[in-house]
């Protein structure tokens, strides 16, 4: 049991130590992960930002992932072409869906960011950060397209998740990092005495907390 979203961060960024002289990029998938997030890029002095996921789901059932978006500087399409070849799925649906997404990506990236742009991933230690996983299948559609982005070396950090996701998840990255995996596995939230909603305003105080501090001058307080 965690206390809260930022302590499970704390105890994440203890395992971390490691990776900081990779000068890696902490990537946190909005919302819950942001908090987590910026608790191990504050303690590797890393920059923090958020890596945006929208799935490309079947026409006549939603909920069905087809494939994802994920956001980036080169942003990655994963396409499960064996179900969209099975269900008959139109390519001009596929074609349309996908930039819907994108401009929905867009649209995320500049509330949460303005014009920063996303960062490039090519040749970079990429820690990504979540509050915790269920089933999985959203975390190894960023996991795949920021490695086809370039990274060189992946690590995936959370506070909690099924053992079973967890093994499902290591033949996407290099190494994970998860400090509990109950049984039974109820829910992320079940495992935290407090997990607000968070709303965007959280998110982009956070961020632009985490972005003055990598702005400011070595040895520089925000009260000097």
């Amino acid at each position: 049991m965690f206390a809260d979203r930022r302590t499970a961060g704390r105890q994440l960024a203890e395992r971390l130590h490691h990776l900081r002289q990779d000068e890696p990029l902490v990537l946190a998938l909005p919302r819950g992960g942001v908090p987590v997030g910026f608790e191990v890029a504050r303690e590797l002095d890393a920059p923090l930002d958020v890596l945006l996921v929208r799935k490309i789901g079947v026409p006549w059932q939603p909920e069905l992932a087809l494939g994802a978006v994920v956001d980036g500087a080169d942003p990655q399409v994963l396409i499960n072409e064996g179900l969209a070849s099975a269900l008959a799925v139109a390519r001009s649906y596929i074609t349309s869906e996908t930039a819907r997404q994108l401009t929905e990506i867009e649209r995320r990236r500049r509330v949460y960011l303005g014009d920063k742009p996303p960062p490039a991933l090519s040749g970079r230690t990429i820690i990504i950060v979540d509050d915790g996983i269920a089933t999985g299948s959203t975390a190894r559609a960023a996991l795949r397209a920021v490695r086809k982005a370039g990274a060189r070396r992946i690590v995936l950090t959370v506070p909690v998740a099924p053992e079973d996701t967890i093994e499902q998840l290591r033949a996407e990255v290099d190494d994970i990092v998860c400090l509990s995996s109950p049984s039974p596995f109820i829910a992320v939230g079940a495992h935290y005495s407090e997990f607000p909603q968070l709303a965007d305003v959280d998110v982009i105080a956070l961020l632009e907390e985490r972005r003055q501090a990598m702005t400011r001058p070595p040895g520089r307080t925000p009260k000097d």
